[in-house]
């Protein structure tokens, strides 16, 4: 995954904080339920479960 997603602005965003970058989850995954991401050289994984949840495991 090399695109960079910007932040989304929504009303729920930003009743949440206005310093805080919200994501959308699905744009970051675009196809698929999975997405790599790099912290540090580290990679791990975003995962959409079934029921809908987020799952972060390195």
């Amino acid at each position: 995954m090399n695109a960079m997603v910007p932040p989304v602005q929504s009303a729920a965003a930003d009743s949440i904080a206005d310093d805080i970058a919200t994501y959308d989850v699905r744009a970051l995954i675009e196809t698929g339920v999975q997405a790599r991401l790099v912290l540090d050289g580290q990679p791990y994984f975003l995962r959409i479960t079934r029921a809908g949840k987020l799952i972060l495991t390195k």
